[in-house]
């Protein structure tokens, strides 16, 4: 498998990974009144870090939407796989430092952070482009 599908695979996780910091904070804010039959519902309500750690989550799974698109194109493409590499391990790093600012409440880094990965993804698609 190469490193650009490894980091898919890494990004697929990474959802859950700031799952497991979101599900305690909405128990402790919620607690009884937390509804398991419909829990969206409540997403509005969360507060404080408990939005931050499902708002980091969130973020995961929708930054999936075009670094999955972007690794497969560049695969498909033949694009050089030492740039491919170096993208998605920076769309890697670059995920894990946005959840950790999301986390401790750091706007501007985490904004920071979510460009240099989106950044990174598009340029997967460039070199697919250019090969």
């Amino acid at each position: 498998m190469t490193t650009p599908f490894w980091c898919l695979f890494v990004a697929a996780v990474l959802p859950y990974v700031w799952f497991t910091f979101a599900a305690p904070l909405r128990k402790k804010q919620l607690g009884d009144k937390m509804d398991t039959h419909t829990p969206r519902a409540q997403d509005p309500s969360l507060l404080g870090r408990a939005a931050r750690a499902h708002g980091a989550h969130a973020n995961s799974l929708e930054a999936l939407t075009y670094f999955g698109p972007a690794v497969i194109v560049a695969h498909l493409a033949h694009a050089d796989e030492t740039w491919a590499a170096r993208l998605a391990i920076t769309f890697v790093v670059c995920r894990l430092i946005h959840g950790t600012m999301y986390l401790l409440d750091k706007p501007a880094p985490r904004t920071a952070f979510f460009a240099m990965g989106l950044f990174a993804s598009i340029g997967l698609f460039v070199l697919a482009a250019r090969a």
